[in-house]
Formats: structure tokens, sequence, C-alpha cells
């Protein structure tokens, strides 16, 4: 089996592999780096903020996955799983249904495989489209009233 990464339109980097899976077939075990909670301000500083996970029961130390690990993208209906051996500083990637060859192997960022809980890039995006969205909005409304600016002034023109 041999896992390999392919450019993937609106996401970046994915992970694939040549070999067909079947469910349950372990794909990856990633060795983890771990990293105390003061070192995570220090890390969502860099570009290392996007692939480290959340470490520990209490989710407060970061966990630097090697190998592909970090470099799985996520879905809200994903074809593998990952489970976290936090003593081992293990992170393991499972087939969670058959996946073809060549096909992306995704998982859910939100550890549970049916979680729809939008994840932190979802968030940003929201607020990123709202204000866009708002921008337009106040785009519209200057247009309108330099509009009705406008029709007043050829009205005016128009009596002269």
């Amino acid at each position: 089996m041999e896992l390999y990464l392919k450019k993937v339109r609106g996401k970046g980097r994915g992970v694939f592999c040549t070999i067909d899976l079947n469910e349950g077939d372990i794909i990856e075990v990633c060795p983890v780096i771990v990293c105390p909670p003061k070192d995570c301000k220090h890390l969502d500083k860099t570009t290392l903020y996007h692939y480290y996970f959340q470490w520990g029961n209490d989710g407060k130390s970061a966990g630097v996955v090697c190998g592909y690990g970090p470099m799985y993208n996520h879905s809200y209906n994903p074809n593998a799983i990952y489970e976290t051996f936090y003593e081992k500083h293990i992170f393991r990637v499972k087939a969670r249904r058959f996946i073809k060859a060549n096909t992306e192997i995704t998982i859910n960022y939100n550890f549970y495989p049916d979680e729809q809980t939008p994840v932190w890039f979802d968030l940003e995006k929201a607020k990123t489209d709202d204000k866009k969205r708002q921008h337009m909005a106040g785009k519209k409304a200057t247009k309108k009233v330099e509009e009705k600016a406008e029709k007043k002034v050829v009205k005016k023109a128009a009596k002269k």
C-alpha cells in the first residue's frame, strides 16, 4: 500500500492511496509530538495552526501528528476515522467504509465521523461571507442613494 498527496480543488493537498481499502483497514499509524498548552499560543501564530490536533483528554495540549496525518482533509461525511492514543502518542487512521483506490481519504476534524458541528475554517469562512454580504448590501444601498440623487439632478436639468 502506498499513500500519496495530490492537489484537491478548494482544499489544497489531500491524501490518497494506490490500492482499494476495506472498512476497518488501518491506513496509517502516525507518531505524535505533544506540545504542552503553553506552547499552543505560539503554534497558533504559525503555519502549523492549520495542521495540529487538540491533544490529551482535556484537549489543551497540541498534537503535531507526523507522517501524512496532518494532510487528511476534513469531511462531514468522511470515508475514514482517526483514533488517538494519548499515552502512546499515536494517531491512527482507519477506513470507515470501502475506499476505492486513488480516492481522497478524508476524516472529520470533529473526531466523531457523524458530527456536524462546523469546524474552525467553516466558521471563519461564514464570518468572511457575512462581511462580504454586509459590504455588498452597503454598496447596493449607496448605489440606490446615488441613483436617486442622480435622478433628482436629471429632473432639475430637464426643468431648466
